[in-house]
């Protein structure tokens, strides 16, 4: 891994900063943006951080720009950490065709079938070379939590399941809940991971709670005005019956006449901002 980072901007944000890096990733093979949020606090020392992982067509920007975090979270002294959605021009056939497969459109899986593999390896990027980037350059302690939102929402929830006590909690907007039975993800799977179906299933967060179950809570946020809802892509009733099959704590919570856009998740984020920083608060 390369451990050299270049900043690409900064803007004086509610006290802190918001700053872009760029970074050389060996595991994506290109590369890579990020952002990151530093609160005051984080001038004087080390603070917790929540990542925040976007959705189809998004970059580091969208959540940054609009989701309206930035306030609340220098409040808090929390950090959000924001990293890009996929690879970028590597220069594969099609990857640039359509907005739910290729560009912007990782999934956080790490891809098996070729050529997608030697680059879409998402899920190692943000679990493990960006995390290990971030503490060797930027104030935070050891106290992490996730969040995300549709496509990012599903990768959130992959995250906390698959790696037990690292993230102190866990929310999602609108997450695919259920992708190996939506058509984004079985678009998605079917070109990342190949045919076998079988083998989708360990990037499903509703067939892992199903197998493997989860110490702690979840919760999400879904508007009820949701077109994606209603197309079955998202399929929150799936992880219902996941969680209480598996006696799991899922805290769903049904938003009247909200949709999919970002309006939805800034009328929403302060709620799981303070979720969050209860659950770093301490050592």
């Amino acid at each position: 891994m390369s451990d050299r980072i270049e900043q690409v901007s900064a803007n004086r944000s509610f006290g802190g900063w918001h700053r872009r890096y760029r970074h050389r990733s060996e595991v994506l093979g290109c590369d890579m943006v990020f952002a990151a949020y530093l609160p005051p606090a984080a001038e004087t020392g080390r603070v917790p951080v929540l990542w925040w992982l976007s959705g189809l067509t998004c970059t580091d920007e969208n959540f940054m720009q609009k989701a309206g975090a930035h306030r609340l979270a220098a409040e808090l002294g929390v950090a959000i950490v924001c990293p890009d959605t996929s690879p970028r021009n590597v220069g594969l056939p099609g990857e640039d065709d359509s907005y739910d497969f290729g560009s912007g459109a990782g999934f956080y899986v790490n891809a098996t079938r070729s050529p997608w593999n030697r680059h879409y390896r998402m899920y190692d990027y943000v679990t493990a070379e960006l995390p290990a980037l971030v503490a060797a350059h930027l104030p935070f302690n050891d106290r992490q939590s996730i969040s995300g939102h549709s496509m990012g929402g599903h990768g959130a929830l992959l995250c906390a399941l698959g790696n037990p006590g690292r993230y102190r909690s866990v929310s999602a907007f609108a997450p695919i809940c259920n992708p190996t039975r939506c058509p984004w993800g079985e678009k998605a799977f079917s070109g990342y991971l190949g045919d076998d179906r079988a083998k989708w299933l360990d990037w499903d967060a509703c067939e892992l709670i199903r197998r493997d179950g989860y110490d702690g809570r979840i919760r999400v946020d879904q508007g009820e005005e949701d077109n994606f809802l209603a197309d079955g892509q998202l399929r929150p009733e799936a992880l219902q019956a996941a969680c209480n099959e598996r006696g799991v704590e899922l805290d769903l919570r049904m938003q009247p006449g909200y949709d999919h856009s970002y309006f939805f998740i800034a009328s929403f984020i302060d709620e799981h901002l303070r979720y969050h920083a209860e659950a770093l608060a301490g050592e």
